[in-house]
């Protein structure tokens, strides 16, 4: 289907045009995370016509994600996929025109590369700082402009990183924090509202990098309260003098960690994932068969799930699981070399 008019009242702004419009339908966008924040800028990206879209998260749907996260129904939650699956076959039903990849992976240091190769925009969906540390290091590295966004609460914040210099994401904010060491979405909450006023205004700045407007960025760091109303533009200019060693010096400290196979505790879902990297897919039909003796197991094209109280396995074709039901990286360790059969590396060992 083509549709002449799809974009008119988009066209005529006087910000876009015709040639503005051309640019978007060029242009290659990654959103990675696909939560409150991804979910909304993916849809609205995908009406703005970005010709290419590719939408990255790790993680499956569970009931409590619809509070939220947009894309996503009961009926979805019910089918048991990834998050990533399910945002491509919506976002294909919104806008068949352009074209949308799905990748079910885990963005690290091992992968950044392979999964963000090629893009023009970076947006972030994601919940931790140090996945959006190694954002920021690849998109410095590769001169790739990127829109961070966060919420939690009732605030959230927003920042454009333009390739040709600082104040970056590490400028800003200096060096990720420990884990245990942030409140998280899952121990405080968070306003469905506040998230999508942050992913509106990434979409914003992402249209008019795309559309050839860079002149109208604004670099300022953004800070909202929306349940007072509150909102605030900080100037950032005053990093420029003293830049991270990124910006400095070219040094991509979070490209450089090695991730192997390791377990790491997911802050506030009493839940460990672990990484295990496979040259060859799983079997989930003939792993199905060797646990029906010892769990409940569930399978699709997707991922597996293994159930024994109080614990839940999901685990994906290339050997990336989630742990549910314990913080213990030891317990989800030798949970995993159970069920599943290779026992990950201690982090110190990876």
């Amino acid at each position: 289907m083509n549709n002449s008019s799809r974009y008119e009242r988009q066209q005529i702004l006087r910000h876009i045009g015709r040639e503005g419009q051309e640019r978007l339908s060029q242009a290659r966008v990654a959103v990675v995370g696909l939560g409150a924040l991804g979910t909304v800028s993916a849809g609205l990206l995908a009406r703005a016509g970005v010709g290419h879209l590719l939408v990255v998260d790790r993680d499956f749907l569970e009931m409590h994600n619809l509070q939220r996260q947009v894309l996503y129904d009961e009926a979805d939650v019910r089918e048991n996929l990834p998050k990533a699956i399910i945002a491509k076959r919506k976002l294909e039903s919104i806008n068949s025109e352009i074209y949308i990849r799905a990748e079910v992976a885990d963005i690290n240091s091992d992968t950044v590369d392979e999964v963000l190769g090629g893009v023009d925009l970076v947006i972030d969906g994601t919940d931790n700082v140090e996945t959006r540390f190694l954002i920021n290091d690849y998109c410095l590295k590769n001169r790739i402009p990127w829109i961070y966004g966060g919420a939690i609460g009732t605030e959230g914040m927003s920042y454009v990183v333009l390739s040709e210099g600082p104040p970056c994401l590490r400028c800003l904010f200096g060096e990720a924090p420990g884990p245990g060491t942030t409140q998280t979405c899952d121990q405080v909450g968070i306003l469905a509202p506040v998230a999508h006023l942050i992913a509106s205004f990434q979409a914003t700045e992402a249209i008019k990098l795309l559309a050839g407007k860079k002149d109208m960025i604004d670099r300022k760091l953004w800070k909202v309260d929306l349940w007072s109303r509150q909102f605030k533009a900080i100037s950032v200019d005053h990093l420029k003098e003293s830049p991270c060693g990124g910006c400095r010096d070219g040094d991509y400290t979070y490209l450089k960690r090695q991730e192997g196979s390791r377990a790491v505790t997911l802050c506030g879902r009493n839940a460990v994932q672990i990484y295990s990297h496979r040259k060859e897919q799983i079997d989930f039909k003939r792993l199905a068969e060797n646990l029906a003796d010892s769990a409940e197991v569930s399978f699709n094209d997707y991922l597996l799930n293994i159930r024994t109280l109080p614990y839940e396995i999901t685990l994906f074709q290339n050997g990336r699981a989630i742990v549910k039901g314990t913080e213990d990286t030891g317990q989800a360790r030798s949970l995993y070399a159970k069920y599943v059969g290779h026992k990950p590396r201690r982090e110190s060992e990876a």
